[in-house]
């Protein structure tokens, strides 16, 4: 179920719908939180059993449920299947309609357009499939509201232009990975450097969006100044990345960027999260 990945995806959704003007019962929230993880969860099921040859020959899923045979593919079908129609049927009962919509969009996404679809076959798969976990924000303000806003949208826009430079540094140090599972992962189709400089511009993207929370008056000075801090940092870490020449301190800087990612996207919606509440007493 990539619990990792669910980690952030229900952090994500839980500052979306605690952040949103309509209060929310902590039953209501508590359940409509739990359907998420399960879609979550339903989607890297899904993902894993579709993807097990691939999974089998990469050092970083080699060790995954189905390529050590703990999990067997019908099963790990199975327990996708049922869990995306357990999950949107429960969000529904538990909050409405919008956000059930938003949950089954986000699973069909990740696995018919990101997986079967793109990742094979496109180096822009990151950019496009970067949609599926950009949504859960946007679900979680449905959760609270039944209803799309610009805030949402702008939460889902962080997200969005934050994936791209996430993944590409992990693919970066990770090319021989997919070199032998024959993704087309940017590095491999347009060379490291232009991998480099796509990082940078899609950082240099995200400063914009970033900020957007205190343009549009939903967040303050607070989250603004920890947002240019932050940002400003991770910039610097791309452009490091792109000017440095030698290959192993690239792979170097590659990694830290990819972690720092991670951190990074915690903070800002930590900082969101904060602030509205700051903001409120």
């Amino acid at each position: 179920m990539k619990p990792r990945v669910m980690s952030l995806v229900l952090f994500t959704c839980m500052v979306g719908m605690l952040i949103a003007p309509s209060p929310v019962s902590l039953l209501s929230s508590l359940v409509s939180l739990l359907a998420v993880a399960m879609g979550s969860g339903a989607a890297g099921a899904l993902n894993m059993w579709y993807e097990s040859d691939l999974d089998a020959l990469m050092s970083r899923t080699c060790l995954r449920p189905i390529p050590t045979g703990k999990v067997k593919k019908d099963q790990a079908l199975y327990f996708g299947l049922v869990l995306s129609i357990l999950s949107t049927g429960l969000l529904y009962f538990s909050s409405n309609l919008v956000s059930s919509f938003l949950l089954a969009l986000t699973i069909c996404f990740y696995f018919f357009i990101y997986t079967i679809w793109l990742k094979r076959k496109t180096p822009q798969n990151i950019v496009i499939g970067g949609a599926a976990g950009a949504l859960p924000p946007v679900i979680g303000w449905t959760i609270a509201t039944g209803q799309v806003s610009i805030e949402p949208i702008i939460l889902f826009l962080i997200i969005f232009f934050w994936t791209p430079s996430h993944f590409w540094a992990l693919s970066l140090y990770k090319t021989g990975d997919y070199k032998k599972a024959k993704i087309p992962m940017l590095p491999l189709i347009v060379g490291i450097q232009k991998t480099k400089l796509n990082i940078l511009v899609y950082a240099l993207a995200m400063l914009p969006v970033v900020i957007a929370p205190y343009l549009f008056n939903f967040a303050t000075i607070i989250y603004l100044l920890i947002s240019l801090i932050m940002t400003s940092y991770y910039i610097l870490l791309c452009l490091n990345l792109y000017k440095e020449n030698n290959l192993k301190i690239s792979n170097i800087i590659a990694r830290k960027i990819f972690i720092y990612s991670i951190f990074y996207l915690f903070v800002i919606f930590l900082t969101l999260l904060v602030d509205n509440f700051l903001k409120g007493i």
